[in-house]
């Protein structure tokens, strides 16, 4: 499967794509730490099937310093003891967030109530603009057919400048 089509290579798009990361830069200079923010990214684009955004959220997390065995069991956290009660009600809220149309509840009062608990108002705004934001970038990734495998940690951030 090629790539349908190059979403850095066409005026329009990559124009989009400039204030795409501007807003996510307001989320990545936020409060909520930096392995939360790679972890719920990589969470979200497993449940989406981007292997774009799963190349790139696996990368980045690495050079930032997270473990290869955190980064190997985030699709099964919940069967395992790496992550942090904080980074566990992250990841509830990101499923949540994301399984939209499977569960017609949406976030649930119990995770909410565990992402209250751990977060404040300034780290909930970016956490859940966090969850918006990595699933429209799986949406675009996954619609042009963009392929996991090439990246290069650092790569997405020279594209855009």
């Amino acid at each position: 499967m090629d790539t349908r089509f190059d979403l850095f290579g066409n005026e329009t798009a990559a124009r989009f794509a400039q204030r795409f990361a501007n807003a996510s830069l307001v989320i990545h200079q936020s409060p909520l730490p930096r392995s939360t923010q790679e972890l719920v990214s990589l969470r979200v684009s497993q449940i989406n099937g981007c292997g774009w955004c799963v190349d790139l959220h696996t990368k980045e997390a690495a050079a930032a310093g997270e473990t290869a065995v955190r980064l190997h069991l985030v699709a099964a956290w919940r069967e395992s003891t790496v992550f942090t009660q904080a980074e566990r009600a992250a990841l509830a809220l990101a499923e949540e967030g994301t399984r939209l149309a499977d569960a017609h509840r949406g976030v649930s009062d119990e995770t909410w109530a565990q992402v209250r608990e751990h977060y404040d108002d300034d780290r909930i705004a970016a956490l859940v603009s966090l969850v918006a934001v990595i699933n429209a970038a799986n949406r675009l990734a996954v619609i042009v057919h963009q392929r996991g495998g090439s990246y290069e940690a650092g790569m997405f951030a020279a594209a855009l400048d």
